[in-house]
């Protein structure tokens, strides 16, 4: 994405997209991050060629999805392919830890939603590997992407609250966790914060994209979630958020971490924000369970038109048969239909008789799901909640936004749908002084210039 922001505007452009799907090798599930790298040159290069003859590109921001990495060795280079955190190694590491220390104490440390793939996990079930072995140190995804660009090396600060690995009373790494499960202190970076100087382009990576040695990467919300969080257009503290796409990321912003039995009985996480905020939310499993059924579909030749099937499962009666989303059966790539079909069977429910019934099922679910998190958020914090901001793909699923309105009883106001990339947009024009002001004001900006779409409760 190409951003222009000031203090009247906010306008992005898409230069470049393209596919980000795991490889399934003999070791297990990975992510093809050099190509993912090889991509985000040619979008690079695609930005610079939609410069305006008088423009220049001030900074360059990266965000990912979290608690992926790759391991350098201690000349810098990757150790390995990174694995994707659907593969199903995490367990082991989930095993290592847990004998060493008890899941309530864990929380207390990092106030994290138990995950089976948190950064923590996937990097115990490393040790012992010849990928281990030969580890100088992790960089998560973005700050990987970011060392390729400039050389340097670091983690942001609101990716690396979603390892497990930060310490959620100093928002500092925690050495004494690390060291207790056997991850070198040396694995851990220094952190960085929305909005820090990284660095500038490498002559070569100048070079291969026709941009100046000078053009700066700064840091931003490099989880994407915090990102798009940053971009939600909100006019007051009582709202709640759901960050839609392959997951749904539903909660409240605080001003603090809240760890309670009550919040890790929920399942509730607390995760770093812009300029310091806390997002206590809850990881539902998303879209993922839409687009993962599409693709089984599809495996038999047929082509799916999505529009349609969305008109038709609005048709489907009131009162359906409704799964929990968070179930783990539903984490690894398969035939989602089947599990789903497997889910209700084993609950009494009748299960969905086509697909437009599946992805009313499938909507259904989520709808219930955020409605479940909101009342839990509500009794845990005491936060008034008058308004669901849904950003993020799942914006621009109406039925999906009429059906979260009624479940939860609050209207939602859907949008942006690029919520993540605006945030991003926004951390780095306030970094080059293109904008002023917290985070409010940059909320702001986004209410007055982007299209939303409002549905009664």
């Amino acid at each position: 994405m190409l951003g222009r922001v000031g203090p009247d505007q906010l306008f992005f452009e898409e230069v470049h997209r393209f596919t980000n799907e795991p490889v399934p090798l003999t070791t297990g599930l990975h992510w093809d991050v050099v190509g993912l790298f090889r991509e985000t040159l040619t979008g690079l290069r695609a930005a610079r060629a939609a410069l305006l003859p008088d423009e220049t590109l001030v900074s360059i921001g990266i965000d990912s999805w979290a608690v992926d990495y790759g391991l350098l060795d201690d000349r810098g280079d990757l150790v390995g392919t990174p694995y994707c955190y659907r593969d199903a190694r995490n367990d082991a590491g989930v095993r290592r830890v847990h004998a060493l220390i008890s899941p309530e104490d864990l929380y207390a440390l990092n106030g994290l939603q138990h995950l089976s793939f948190n950064t923590v996990f996937q990097l115990a079930a490393d040790l012992g590997t010849s990928r281990a072995a030969t580890a100088a140190s992790m960089l998560l995804v973005p700050d990987l992407l970011g060392y390729w660009l400039t050389g340097e090396r670091g983690a942001e600060w609101t990716n690396a609250t979603t390892t497990g690995l930060v310490d959620v009373s100093s928002a500092q790494w925690s050495t004494d966790l690390a060291k207790l499960v056997g991850i070198p202190a040396s694995w851990l970076p220094p952190l960085r914060q929305p909005g820090d100087r990284i660095g500038t382009l490498l002559p070569a990576i100048a070079e291969v994209t026709g941009l100046p040695v000078s053009t700066a990467v700064v840091a931003v919300g490099s989880h994407d979630t915090a990102s798009a969080v940053a971009a939600v257009p909100a006019d007051n503290d009582s709202f709640a958020y759901v960050s839609s796409g392959t997951w749904s990321l539903v909660g409240v912003e605080t001003p603090s971490p809240v760890v309670s039995t009550g919040s890790r009985a929920a399942g509730f996480t607390n995760e770093g924000g812009i300029d310091g905020s806390n997002r206590f939310l809850h990881n539902v499993m998303g879209l993922w369970l839409l687009s993962e059924s599409l693709r089984t579909w599809d495996l038999d030749g047929s082509t799916t038109n999505l529009d349609r099937l969305l008109v038709a499962a609005g048709d489907v009666p009131d009162w359906g048969p409704v799964i929990d989303p968070d179930d783990p059966m539903f984490l690894a790539p398969g035939d989602i239909p089947a599990r789903i079909t497997q889910a209700c069977l084993a609950s009494g429910q009748r299960a969905p008789e086509d697909r437009p019934s599946m992805v009313r099922c499938i909507l259904d679910s989520l709808a219930a799901a955020y409605a479940r998190t909101l009342a839990d958020a509500r009794q845990l914090t005491g936060k008034r909640i008058d308004t669901l901001h849904i950003v993020g793909g799942g914006g621009n699923n109406a039925l999906l936004c009429r059906l979260a309105a009624r479940a939860a009883g609050v209207p939602v106001v859907a949008g942006p749908v690029e919520a993540t990339a605006l945030g991003n947009i926004l951390v780095q024009g306030r970094a080059a002084g293109a904008l002023d002001g917290e985070l409010s004001v940059l909320r702001a900006l986004v209410r007055d210039t982007q299209a939303l779409t409002h549905y009664p409760a």
